[in-house]
């Protein structure tokens, strides 16, 4: 695990005429403070990272789909520097991610479809305060390729 990074289940609620799922509530313990919420879209094999907020916390959740999540904690203070989170979240894995600030994250689109990706961040976008880094990029040491076996 890396330090500060946080994983809650999620609640879905079945019926007959489809499903409700939870994602954040004001009320939830480990709610912090509301930017906005955003969806991304990823098509399947595409990776979207690496990038890494300097102030912003992030609370994934997959609605649709699944996606392989993975962080890298290159914080200078961390007692986790160096240390690589590899998730697989979405609809077999119906999670909250929080993630922190400093932390760099990525995520691709696994399965046959389209994922959809929930953020509901700690404030609003501001281009100003991401690092983007390419995801093949040899500073993170991860492979981004299907492994087998």
């Amino acid at each position: 695990m890396i330090d500060g990074v946080l994983i809650y289940p999620l609640k879905q609620i079945p019926d007959e005429r489809g499903k409700i799922m939870h994602m954040l509530r004001a009320d939830d313990p480990h709610f912090g403070k509301f930017g906005e919420i955003y969806f991304s879209v990823i098509y399947p094999g595409v990776i979207k990272g690496w990038h890494l907020h300097k102030q912003t916390t992030l609370n994934y959740a997959v609605i649709v789909g699944m996606i392989k999540l993975v962080l890298y904690d290159d914080r200078k203070e961390s007692p986790t520097r160096g240390e690589l989170m590899e998730l697989f979240i979405g609809e077999s894995n119906y999670v909250l991610v929080r993630i922190p600030p400093g932390i760099w994250n990525g995520f691709k689109g696994i399965g046959a479809g389209s994922a959809i990706v929930a953020n509901c961040a700690s404030q609003p976008h501001d281009p100003e305060e991401i690092i983007r880094m390419d995801p093949f990029t040899d500073k993170i040491p991860y492979d981004w390729r299907l492994k087998y076996g």
